[in-house]
């Protein structure tokens, strides 16, 4: 009986030692499957915040076609003033590589490095024999519900030493495009910082109020004007798979830069 006794002393003085070393609350939450409610609230925001800032959706809009179409269209929704609908664009200088061929090959790349840091992205072209508007191509990001289009280009002039990119948003004193100024120029100045900091000569950021692709807009947009086709040493360079890269990369970093002070 005594050993009985001695043993059933041990095994309540051990209970009484094992409980007082566990949290109680703790353990009845691992139980019913509630383990850390508060650790798992906040791991849950940090990932909704992630998945968030990687909803956005970006609109690529390769510049030109492989065939100008010179039918008019209005510059902006109710307008009587028309331009042609689209061009083919200009032909670089050293390379003799139509605008159109280097704006889609750009684009691609810049698609791509998009979709690597985790956004969604659609391209108004992802071919050269096409027929698309200004008009369209912004109506297509409209209605795609698109958080910013970046449209590419290329530049150039009869001034063949003229160099540098340039990145041209909407006017703040249009009546068409005064309410999308301020984030298209915010991200503008984003993609410039950026790729100031690559090392890319930018000429600065400039508002047009004569840009179909503009005035149609009614989301955020800005265009790329990555350098000059009719110098020759430009023109190499923009199509030279490294700095090709190079300058996309920046135009990503700064559209991400953007989404996340946005």
């Amino acid at each position: 009986m005594k050993k009985y006794r001695l043993l059933v002393t041990v095994i309540i003085a051990m209970g009484i030692i094992l409980i007082g070393t566990l949290n109680p609350i703790t353990n009845f939450h691992k139980s019913t499957n509630l383990i850390s409610k508060g650790i798992i609230q906040k791991d849950d925001k940090e990932k909704n915040n992630k998945e968030d800032e990687k909803s956005f959706l970006i609109c690529i809009d390769p510049g030109h076609q492989k065939k100008g179409d010179s039918n008019p269209e209005s510059v902006a929704p109710g307008s009587s003033q028309t331009k042609a609908r689209v061009s083919s664009g200009a032909t670089g200088v050293g390379t003799k590589k139509p605008e159109y061929i280097l704006n889609l090959e750009a684009s691609t790349v810049l698609k791509h490095i998009l979709e690597d840091k985790g956004y969604r992205v659609v391209m108004t072209r992802e071919a050269h024999d096409v027929n698309i508007s200004n008009a369209e191509r912004a109506r297509f990001a409209n209605e795609k519900k698109a958080d910013v289009v970046i449209r590419i280009h290329a530049d150039s002039l009869a001034n063949s030493s003229k160099t540098g990119a340039s990145i041209l948003v909407p006017s703040k004193d249009s009546k068409y495009t005064a309410n999308i100024y301020e984030k298209s120029d915010k991200c503008a100045k984003s993609v410039q910082e950026q790729m100031k900091k690559a090392g890319i000569q930018v000429n600065g950021v400039f508002e047009r109020g004569d840009l179909t692709g503009f005035n149609w807009s009614q989301v955020p947009v800005i265009l790329v004007e990555m350098g000059f086709l009719s110098n020759y040493n430009e023109d190499q360079m923009m199509s030279n798979p490294d700095y090709q890269r190079k300058l996309m990369q920046s135009i990503a970093d700064g559209v991400e830069e953007y989404f996340m002070t946005k």
